[in-house]
């Protein structure tokens, strides 16, 4: 196997020391340190749109570049047709393998739930609930992670890329420097959507990898649950109504 390149001159700031120490004290009482969410564009987009904190317009990235601190599935699954409000969803899953019914607090398992299985969503032939996976990426140059949605059309690249560039290099994702960009595709009715492509592009030193793993266990402690307000059907699920009737991708979440 050959050897990997180390990238040196990486600029990986992680939330520690005096910054983590205000966040902690300025924060108390006001709940989670909110990330930057980060939809995925419809209609075959190729620039990723980064929200700005002052309200301005978003930065436009055609590609950005940094470390995966973290992923994990999520499922939401809403009852009624999408009217334009931002509802919480009906039923939702962190780990995409038991979901919690809003009203009556009942656990589901996703596998055998109906509403997760091919077929359940009449519009296009594929689920009711929305299988989407979520990506904590810390970019170069900035300690605030940015927090993706994956939709099924995404699915399959992170799920390849991550097991053929970085488990079996014998890596972990948080000491991979990763590129993604987006990629245009068409369904067979000739409608265009996006998906979100991983580069390789080197691993990080043993020092900063140590930092990466510090700041992704806090991650998974902290936020590795689900956020209702992540998945309202105008944000988080963005893309999924664009892949007509027979285009759903056939494979495993």
């Amino acid at each position: 196997m050959a050897e990997l390149a180390v990238i040196d001159n990486f600029n990986l700031q992680t939330i520690s020391g005096d910054l983590a120490q205000a966040i902690a004290e300025e924060m108390d009482g006001l709940g989670a340190l909110p990330f930057t969410k980060v939809n995925i564009p419809s209609g075959g987009g190729l620039a990723f749109k980064i929200p700005a904190e002052d309200g301005d317009k978003p930065e436009v990235l055609a590609e950005i570049t940094g470390v995966i601190l973290d992923h994990h599935p999520v499922n939401a699954y809403w009852g009624s047709k999408f009217t334009g409000e931002n509802n919480a969803p009906d039923c939702s899953s962190y780990d995409g393998k038991q979901g919690i019914d809003k009203f009556t607090g009942d656990i589901r398992k996703c596998a055998s739930c109906p509403y997760n299985q091919f077929g359940s969503d009449e519009n296009n032939g594929g689920k009711a609930c929305k299988n989407m996976h979520r990506v904590f990426f810390l970019r170069e140059g900035s300690p605030v992670p940015l927090v993706f949605h994956l939709p099924p059309t995404s699915i399959k690249y992170i799920r390849d890329y991550i097991a053929k560039r970085i488990i079996f290099q014998r890596l972990r994702c948080w000491q991979a420097v990763t590129k993604i960009t987006l990629s245009e595709e068409n369904s067979k009715k000739g409608i265009a959507y996006s998906h979100v492509v991983f580069t390789f592009a080197g691993k990080l030193s043993p020092e900063k990898a140590k930092e990466a793993e510090a700041m992704r266990n806090c991650i998974v402690k902290q936020y590795r649950q689900i956020d209702t307000e992540d998945l309202y059907q105008d944000g988080g699920t963005d893309g999924f109504m664009n892949i007509p009737d027979g285009d759903v991708p056939q494979f495993d979440s």
